[in-house]
């Protein structure tokens, strides 16, 4: 029986250490981190996140604002959005929620935000400065998932790393960051996504399994071999008539079938998810206290 990595649990215990060090800069007279989401559009799953977000600053003791706007906003305006978050010294990090309108080019806008209010580690310079392994804001679930490592002491150095999936968000900088001369790191990365054969074959021989292809139940019990460490990123929301809500919350791991055979897994939900959020608080922390670069 694999030992359960408790993401939830995990995150809490961040965000009572972040807590901790606000009372402090708080009693010594120091500016309390304040962090700004823009929401554009109504997007259920965007809502539902950001207003978690907002939850998680009250809790902690940070500052926040949300800034709403219809979707049909242009992608001029937008900007100018961008423009005055940057240039206002009120705000230490703040985070565009994704997906934008189609009319809206992400790029245009990631590249807009100032690299160092770049609390969600989507901006060039900071994926260029996380390669360099220079200190950088790194995206929240990759962030998230390396203080999973970390916390349980997990073992990485020398272990083949297999990471599923090649998004610009999780798969790839996951991929770099284990790879790195650091710790959690010095892994051996193999990285598979949809056009890789036999990707049964290859994740069976990893150490260490990171799903992150965004299909739900991918990776089963005969894919993954004794021992291994199995972080599910996925999240996949599937239609489950006994569920309240009418779906149920489905990784991209098997869990049925590879919980029994891995050493450590993480599970959905309660596992990568909160720690997504937890390290966004960490990322503005850092922000604030300008320890980023």
């Amino acid at each position: 029986m694999a030992i359960i990595i408790d993401g939830k649990a995990t995150a809490q215990i961040i965000r009572d250490e972040i807590a901790e060090k606000v009372l402090e800069l708080r009693k010594n007279g120091h500016k309390i981190p304040h962090l700004a989401a823009v929401l554009v559009g109504n997007d259920g799953a965007s809502q539902t996140y950001v207003n978690g977000k907002v939850n998680d600053c009250r809790q902690v003791g940070f500052e926040s604002t949300l800034k709403k706007f219809d979707a049909g906003i242009s992608e001029a305006e937008l900007l100018k959005v961008v423009e005055e978050l940057n240039e206002d010294p009120e705000i230490d990090g703040y985070i565009v929620q994704l997906p934008l309108p189609e009319h809206i080019s992400t790029q245009k806008v990631t590249e807009k935000i100032n690299p160092e209010k770049d609390v969600d580690g989507f901006h060039p310079v900071n994926v260029g400065r996380m390669v360099k392994n220079l200190p950088a804001f790194i995206s929240a679930t990759p962030f998230g998932i390396m203080q999973l490592l970390q916390r349980y002491k997990i073992e990485t150095e020398g272990k083949h790393c297999v990471v599923i999936g090649r998004s610009d968000i999780v798969g790839t900088p996951m991929a770099i960051l284990m790879s790195r001369k650091t710790y959690p790191g010095n892994c051996t990365v193999t990285v598979c996504h949809s056009r890789t054969k036999n990707i049964g074959e290859i994740s069976k021989e990893a150490d260490i399994v990171i799903a992150a292809l965004g299909k739900a139940g991918f990776l089963r019990g005969d894919m993954v071999k004794e021992g291994a460490v199995v972080i599910d990123v996925g999240i996949t929301r599937v239609q489950d008539a006994s569920k309240k809500s009418g779906y149920a919350l489905k990784g991209d791991v098997n869990f049925e079938e590879v919980e029994p055979k891995a050493g450590y897994i993480t599970p959905v939900p309660g596992g990568v998810g909160p720690m997504t959020r937890a390290a966004l608080l960490l990322n503005t922390l850092l922000a604030a206290q300008k320890k980023s670069y």
